[in-house]
């Protein structure tokens, strides 16, 4: 939330910005065009192999999840593989050679690509074009409660055509399934090309204000801006650093000793509690109330994650893991209190999404200056800015959004939603998105999951069910699936594509082109590749992919058991409002506060669980590095874990691949 703040507390405290900025900004970078026809090509190569592996991964294995976390590691591994590739040519060819700016945009593609396929979009999204039609029996009576508020137009009725769906062992490469499939899958195409193009317009007003002005950090884009550095293979790079290969054979050993005791158990496992885990739950040692209500812990030990924290800001990473314990002990106190009666209290989804809110609302307060002068450029009016060089011009993005917002709202009113809610879920759905996406830029935050807390959750909680006619509640539940949580989440890869675009010099609006053709195809690419395996493999068979009971089973109760709006809820909301404000206040007014209000917005859901542990361990290990070793320890000892990280996304992918290659399942470097 303390942007002037926290980004001079960040500097001050521990000096990682100053480094940071040395890793990326020590030589010249060549620069050049990043859009040309060997990048274009490579594009469409490998986003459907970039997809087909992202399913593979999530859905038909359900392991690995590489969307679930801030930090990619297919598209880092792919990244990697190109720039050696691209060395090894660069030594015989370098006239044919790649430039920096050409890997990083294939890089940033396959980013778009990965959120689009991944988790928590079109993965939840793809069984529910059928799943009501399928499942509805004399019993749940779906054929009279939900498939009559569908529009037939949008999704697939038709046994014949789905059967083979959910059984598998078909192609979906038949003229029949591609005639039923096709028109669905445009449409659902546009509707979610319309999201990305709105949040592509927002990210062009906006980066200025945060990159140039602020100069946020961008902890995320390190790692593969080292990757693609062009003192890399230099003697002083870090390809060439003693400490980098000590970091990556640790991380490495460690997973290749894990995934061989994952065939042969009497190999003992590293760091790890047992067969296929990475994670110790000390929730079980807890069996007494009210203790007992700390619920699931993991302990784990992801050394990608250690690295990846030596990027954030020390406050936040100590936040992280104090908050993180702060809602466990909410939860035992509300227990401890007899509050339960009501499973929902402390009602944690309404407070994270007050803190959110508060974050949104003071970015933009902060910005206001500038956005004065960008409202003035949209008008015509003088302007102390000039945006001949930005993504887009002002005007454009102003456009942009306004059409893209419109087609949103006739999309959804479509569907059944009135034009005056359609407002208000999106408005709410691209504020949370606004704030995920400034967390991103500012903090690296290595997880915004939000589970359950996407506009039309908060809508119906606050409202209650009664407030809203049968058709809303079933968009509501249609739209269940870019709002059941926000692990993989597009916006933010575009924000840091352009910060890519800035370090390569090359031009913004090649990247603003490229991100919005290839990230439009490659949601109509994703769609194809979940279709395919899932007529392959069968959506109840061999592949996990079950998410599509989720959105209308909440929507049969809706429909079934209408509820008022509950007060609570809403001061719940007001309370994690007023809480992040206090935390902000506090920051800003003692030098000392060790508490980063955005950490309080950020440990309040499911992922949180799996990393709090390397969050900790990043803290005490960066503590350490600067209290003794100062900004020349800290900056020698970087190379070292973006070793962790390599080391672990190399040997993790190389055995992921492998286990797809010959259908035997493999160990899970992470959860």
């Amino acid at each position: 939330m303390a942007v002037a703040q926290s980004h001079s507390s960040y500097s001050d405290e521990d000096g990682a910005e100053d480094q940071i900025q040395e890793l990326h900004t020590a030589t010249t970078n060549r620069g050049g065009s990043a859009l040309t026809w060997r990048s274009f090509l490579l594009c469409l190569v490998l986003l459907p192999v970039n997809s087909y592996w992202v399913v593979q991964m999530e859905v038909v294995r359900y392991s690995a999840h590489p969307t679930t976390i801030s930090l990619l590691f297919n598209t880092v591994f792919i990244l990697l593989v190109l720039t050696v590739l691209n060395k090894l040519i660069s030594t015989r060819s370098p006239g044919i050679a790649l430039q920096r700016a050409e890997l990083l945009l294939v890089y940033t593609v396959l980013c778009i690509g990965s959120c689009v396929s991944g988790h928590d979009m079109l993965e939840v999204f793809v069984p529910m074009l059928t799943w009501t039609f399928k499942h509805a029996n004399s019993t749940n009576n779906w054929a009279h409660l939900i498939n009559p508020h569908l529009r037939s137009a949008l999704f697939i009725s038709d046994e014949s055509i789905y059967k083979s769906y959910y059984i598998g062992h078909d192609s979906v490469w038949q003229a029949k399934y591609i005639r039923a499939w096709l028109p669905v899958t445009l449409a659902w195409s546009l509707f979610v090309s319309l999201l990305l193009f709105v949040m592509l317009c927002i990210n062009a007003i906006l980066r200025r204000q945060w990159t140039d002005s602020e100069r946020l950090t961008y902890p995320v884009v390190q790692l593969p801006l080292q990757i693609t550095s062009e003192q890399a293979f230099q003697p002083s790079g870090i390809f060439r650093n003693r400490l980098f290969w000590i970091g990556f054979i640790i991380a490495g050993l460690i997973d290749q000793i894990n995934s061989l005791n994952y065939y042969y158990p009497s190999i003992p496992t590293v760091l790890t509690p047992g067969f296929g885990q990475s994670y110790l739950d000390i929730g079980q040692f807890f069996t007494a109330k009210p203790w007992n209500s700390i619920g699931w812990t993991p302990l784990s030990f992801y050394p990608f994650m250690i690295g990846l924290g030596m990027f954030m800001p020390l406050d936040f990473l100590f936040s992280c893991v104090f908050f993180y314990w702060f809602w466990k002990f909410e939860k035992v106190t509300t227990v401890a209190l007899a509050y339960d009666q009501d499973p929902r209290v402390p009602y944690t989804e309404n407070q994270a999404f007050g803190a959110y809110l508060s974050f949104c609302l003071y970015s933009v307060y902060i910005s206001r200056g500038y956005l004065k002068q960008v409202g003035q450029r949209i008008l015509g009016k003088q302007s102390a800015l000039d945006d001949s060089q930005e993504p887009m011009s002002y005007r454009m993005a102003a456009t942009g959004i306004a059409i893209g917002v419109t087609g949103l709202l006739v999309f959804a009113h479509y569907l059944g939603l009135p034009y005056h809610i359609g407002i208000l879920f999106f408005f709410i759905y691209f504020a949370l998105a606004l704030a995920i996406t400034r967390m991103r830029a500012e903090l690296g935050t290595p997880m915004h999951d939000l589970h359950f807390t996407g506009p039309e959750q908060i809508m119906t909680r606050v409202a209650g069910t009664r407030a809203f006619d049968a058709d809303s509640l079933t968009v509501f539940a249609l739209f269940f699936w870019f709002n059941r949580a926000y692990r993989s989440h597009p916006m933010p890869q575009q924000l840091e594509g352009y910060k890519l675009a800035e370090q390569t010099r090359s031009s913004y609006r090649q990247w603003s082109t490229a991100m919005f053709v290839f990230g439009s195809l490659s949601v109509f690419i994703a769609f194809w590749v979940i279709l395919h395996l899932m007529y392959s493999y069968g959506a109840e068979g061999k592949s996990k992919m079950t998410f599509g009971a989720e959105a209308y089973n909440k929507l049969d109760g809706w429909l079934r058991a209408p509820e008022l709006g509950k007060p609570p809820e809403f001061f719940a909301i007001t309370a994690g409002f007023g809480i992040a404000f206090l935390l902000q206040f506090l920051r800003m007014k003692l030098p000392w506060w060790p508490l980063h209000p955005l950490a309080f917005a950020v440990t309040s859901s499911w992922e949180i669980n799996l990393v709090w542990g390397p969050l900790f361990l990043a803290w005490l290990f960066k503590s350490l590095i600067l209290r003794y070793g100062g900004r020349g320890g800290f900056h020698k000892a970087l190379p070292f874990f973006i070793g962790l990280m390599l080391g672990q996304f190399v040997v993790g992918s190389l055995w992921n691949i492998y286990g797809i290659s010959v259908g035997l399942p493999t160990y899970q470097f992470w959860q």
